[in-house]
């Protein structure tokens, strides 16, 4: 299969490229190669998608399959004037925030919903994301009116070695630390996690298979603590010291839910949007979409925070602060 990544140089689409060369496919990735490099072995194109004309080192280029993860509508619009007569199969990424953050549990891409698309004027998020699920909704639009053969993957949480976010990755050096360990709110909370491989492996069985359709890229939702201590698990430190701490009382101590400094991942808090983390998953799992056990992603997801430390996102809660809620929590309870 000839195949063209519009990306490759980070997170999915790194695991996207690699698995496809080592699968023995043609691969070609083009992008400016700003956020991340190329993988060894795959042909490397650069191009600036900010400009019309920014496609043009492919011209004449023909590709069997086209996967593209771009956030910015502009970009697909570039990629639709200059490729929608020269791809057959197109896998475009989207996201599960094309969704309104309130939506029940164990919805599915039947039953739910859309956020509105961008303003006609916006063709990327803001600087803390604003807009991302709108223009999600407008690049999937974008695409569908071009491309008959078209797979869109609204992917969830993805986590994983060579993640930029500081989510799975904070639980991930946590958990191997050892100790008494804050965990957030309830233990029965649902979440809903996929590794970036078993993502990057589905895109490519779609392309190959020539699926088509749209579907939520998640895996099964389990509860917070099953997603903990299956962590502990992958990286050494089975049976962890779980301290349970409500909502509020963290919320009180002004901790943040989900992601950034000062926070503590994966947890919503009373944020509402907790049924975007249940989704049902089972028309992914039903069209070819495996996953594998979080504790094996978190063994790969450790191997990677060791061997590159200094491309490791530090956010979440700092050492000094959870030990102090946690004498707090104590002394309150």
């Amino acid at each position: 299969m000839r195949l063209l990544i519009l990306g490759g140089t980070q997170f999915l689409g790194r695991a996207v490229a690699r698995l496809a060369h080592a699968q023995g496919h043609d691969v070609t990735c083009a992008a400016r190669a700003v956020s991340g490099r190329p993988v060894p072995g795959v042909r490397f194109v650069a191009v600036d998608r900010d400009h019309p004309a920014g496609l043009a080192p492919l011209d004449g280029e023909r590709f069997d399959a086209m996967i593209d993860v771009t956030r910015r509508l502009d970009h697909a619009r570039h990629a639709v004037a200059s490729l929608a007569d020269r791809v057959g199969h197109v896998g475009f990424v989207s996201s599960i925030s094309v969704y309104p953050l309130a939506v029940p549990p164990g919805g599915t891409v039947a039953d739910t919903p859309l956020l509105p698309p961008a303003p006609a004027e916006v063709v990327a998020p803001g600087p803390n994301f604003e807009l991302y699920g709108e223009l999600k909704v407008s690049i999937e639009r974008e695409y569908a009116q071009a491309f008959e053969r078209l797979f869109v993957c609204r992917a969830g949480l993805i986590i994983g070695p060579e993640d930029p976010s500081d989510r799975f990755p904070y639980w991930v050096r946590r958990l191997a630390a050892g100790g008494e360990v804050l965990a957030p709110g309830r233990p029965d909370v649902p979440v809903q996690v996929v590794d970036v491989a078993d993502l990057a492996a589905w895109l490519l069985h779609a392309a190959a298979t020539g699926l088509t359709g749209t579907y939520d890229g998640i895996g099964a939702a389990q509860p917070l603590e099953a997603v903990l201590r299956d962590v502990a698990v992958g990286v050494g430190a089975p049976g962890p010291a779980l301290t349970w701490v409500p909502d509020e009382f963290l919320l009180a101590r002004e901790v943040r839910p989900w992601s950034g400094v000062g926070s503590l991942p994966l947890w919503t808090g009373d944020s509402g949007f907790g049924g975007l983390l249940d989704r049902d998953a089972r028309p992914a799992l039903g069209s070819g979409l495996v996953t594998r056990p979080v504790a094996e992603s978190a063994r790969a997801t450790l191997a990677w925070m060791t061997e590159s430390p200094g491309a490791v996102k530090q956010g979440g809660l700092d050492p000094a602060e959870e030990a102090r809620i946690l004498r707090e929590w104590h002394a309150a309870s």
